[in-house]
């Protein structure tokens, strides 16, 4: 066997890569099925201001992006967008919701929200702090 070390992983060393984590991970996985699920805040033009993305998965929603327009904040479209997201996670038959975020970015919004500090990594990436939330619906 030959070990090869890049700092240039190509689409397809990338594939293989994971669809060999993927076919081993559905083996064991008692719910095969997650879903995406995204919810925009767009204006009258349907330009997007903002958004939330992630994925639903058995019990769990998964938080992947959310933003607003750095204009638009404040003016609770996040909390808005956060709100509709645990809504359709909660109708998808989810009972908690896993996030993460930079110090620089919003710990003190999802705390506000609800959420509870799991876990915090420090140092990263160099000098910052990243945090990861849990929410029970």
């Amino acid at each position: 066997m030959i070990y090869r070390e890049t700092e240039e992983i190509t689409k397809e060393e990338r594939k293989n890569v994971f669809d060999k984590l993927l076919a081993y991970n559905l083996s064991h996985l008692e719910d095969k099925n997650p879903r995406e699920l995204g919810i925009f805040l767009e204006d009258e033009d349907g330009n997007c201001q903002g958004g939330l993305i992630g994925m639903t998965h058995g019990n769990w929603l998964d938080v992947e992006y959310l933003v607003v327009d750095e204009a638009l904040r404040g003016q609770n479209m996040g909390s808005e967008l956060l709100k509709r997201a645990e809504q359709a996670a909660s109708d998808r038959g989810c009972k908690y919701v896993f996030l993460d975020t930079f110090s620089f970015q919003a710990p003190e919004f999802y705390k506000k929200m609800g959420y509870k500090e799991v876990f915090v990594r420090e140092e990263y990436p160099v000098t910052g702090k990243r945090h990861y939330l849990v929410k029970e619906l």
